[in-house]
């Protein structure tokens, strides 16, 4: 469910203002356990929030960083979340966090639980790798489905992905979804309006019970 709505009139102060209460955040969480993990999301749209985000003064050797989801592909490919994750968040100041990527990770179901995760939404009402049609959709927002990540293939994902599957993004202790632009509210009232999971998976995280800050500008 959408506890906060945040409404910001240009993208660069979305930005800063997200950058700043996830580093709050991840200060609250080592502060309390001496470690901290956050989950992004691929896509043009993160980019200024990554470069925001990368310049916090935190203790990021106590921060590790991971993908909500992935494209299996190479980190090479320019496609790849890992390589923009690489290439816009983990520098500057969070260069000493440590990055743990989706793709040929055989430990990744070892990862500690989220701190924060940010999720995305496309025009077709996914989140993360909850796509429409997706193979392996109803599994992997199954609340009862105790897997941490799941394999998916879907006619508009492109590529083979992994994602990390509800249960797991649901468990995180500060959950947000950054959107932008007035095509992004439209889809958003959309599936707020409607209840059918498979169609508009997004809604899975919607109609949770789980607190869910929104973040957008115009």
């Amino acid at each position: 469910m959408i506890a906060k709505k945040r409404n910001f009139a240009i993208g660069a102060v979305l930005a800063e203002t997200l950058a700043n209460d996830v580093a709050n955040w991840l200060r609250q969480a080592i502060a309390i356990k001496g470690s901290a993990v956050v989950a992004v999301s691929g896509g043009t749209t993160p980019k200024p929030f990554f470069a925001a985000l990368s310049k916090q003064k935190l203790d990021w050797s106590k921060i590790t960083i991971t993908l909500v989801d992935e494209r299996q592909v190479p980190e090479d490919n320019p496609r790849s979340n890992a390589r923009l994750v690489r290439d816009s968040l983990w520098c500057n100041n969070a260069a000493d966090a440590q990055f743990v990527p989706l793709y040929l990770n055989p430990f990744i179901n070892q990862l500690a639980p989220f701190d924060v995760a940010i999720l995305g939404m496309g025009n077709d009402g996914h989140t993360a790798s909850f796509f429409p049609d997706g193979d392996n959709l109803a599994k992997a927002i199954d609340k009862a489905n105790s897997d941490a990540v799941i394999a998916m293939n879907a006619p508009a994902a492109g590529e083979p992905r992994l994602t990390f599957t509800l249960q797991r993004l649901l468990a995180a202790e500060h959950l947000c979804l950054h959107i932008q632009g007035n095509d992004k509210m439209k889809v958003l009232e959309k599936a707020l309006a409607g209840v059918d999971e498979l169609e508009m998976p997004v809604r899975a995280v919607l109609h949770s019970t789980k607190p869910l800050d929104l973040y957008w500008c115009p």
